[in-house]
């Protein structure tokens, strides 16, 4: 397929302004109902709207990704810090880090230079296509998965930030509109001006943020994530090569009922072997694996 050039200057620059609105740069306005409010990192970025020679301001984002859950596919969240605006949507692109995610995005399908206009919720983020074919679902994508795809943009997007590292519980909430030739045109067959889907409706239950794939751990590390599981419970385990659980126990997350809630694990590996193993951690699931069983997440581990 014939990929249009990229106008250059044009779409490279302006999600730093975006970043900028969760950083806390400025007055802050009042959420709306059932936004999250944004917070202020320790050090946030300059917002600028004008495209320029100087090097790309650096934001965090949290990029979202597919993964497998009883229920069928979902979004899981993987933190990203220190990128530079025009690679937020290239992390999309390009793919995870987590072997067990995927993206949805045709690879060549949209200009990876996003522009943002307007403050907060209010505002508007703007995908360019890199062709006019991409305004249909293309054959082999079902419609579930496109807009799957799409929502995967539409959460990332919502996510970036100023500071130096990601908080998956901020966001913008602004809808993602697509062009083409400065004309808005669908997506994927998905209509422009796509907004974030309730976090139940697309998220996996249960999402771990930290430590991240593949990490070399200290002889006792934080787990974080986010979940919805029954009476808050998250089950966590430490599993070693051969898949034999060699320790386990449960966090508490601040909620489980209408989104997800953050969780945090203090986890000691002092004792074990140094090796690899794979950290899971997993809703509740009082119905004894009836309706599918438990939603995971697994991140591999190194322990020196």
């Amino acid at each position: 397929m014939r990929t249009r050039p990229r106008r250059p200057h044009t779409l490279l620059v302006t999600l730093a302004a975006a970043a900028c609105l969760l950083a806390g740069c400025g007055d802050d306005p009042e959420p709306a109902a059932g936004e999250t409010p944004a917070a202020t990192p320790s050090t946030s970025p300059t917002a600028s709207a004008t495209p320029s020679e100087e090097p790309a301001q650096e934001v965090s984002v949290t990029a979202y990704y597919v993964g497998d859950t009883p229920g069928g596919a979902a979004l899981y969240a993987e933190p990203h810090a220190q990128v530079t605006p025009d690679h937020v949507v290239s992390l999309l692109l390009v793919g995870p880090a987590d072997p067990d995610y995927r993206t949805l995005l045709p690879a060549g399908s949209i200009v990876p230079g996003v522009s943002f206009d307007g403050i907060g919720a209010g505002g508007s983020f703007q995908v360019e296509l890199t062709d006019a074919s991409w305004s249909e679902r293309p054959a082999g994508m079902s419609g579930r998965q496109a807009r799957l795809a799409v929502q995967q943009l539409v959460w990332t997007l919502n996510s970036v930030q100023g500071g130096a590292t990601a908080d998956p519980t901020l966001r913008t909430g602004a809808k993602v509109s697509f062009v083409l030739d400065g004309e808005e045109v669908s997506y994927l067959g998905v209509p422009s001006g796509a907004q974030a889907a309730p976090e139940l409706d697309v998220l996996a239950a249960v999402n771990i943020t930290a430590p991240a794939d593949g990490t070399t751990v200290d002889d006792t590390f934080t787990a974080t994530g986010l979940a919805s599981s029954f009476e808050a419970t998250v089950p966590w385990e430490v599993q070693d090569a051969s898949g034999a659980v060699v320790l386990q126990y449960s966090a508490t997350a601040e909620g489980w009922v209408e989104r997800l809630y953050p969780w945090t694990a203090e986890i000691d590996v002092s004792e074990l072997p140094a090796g690899n193993y794979t950290f899971v951690a997993r809703t509740d699931d009082p119905s004894g694996g009836e309706g599918g069983g438990p939603t995971e997440d697994t991140k591999r581990i190194t322990v020196p």
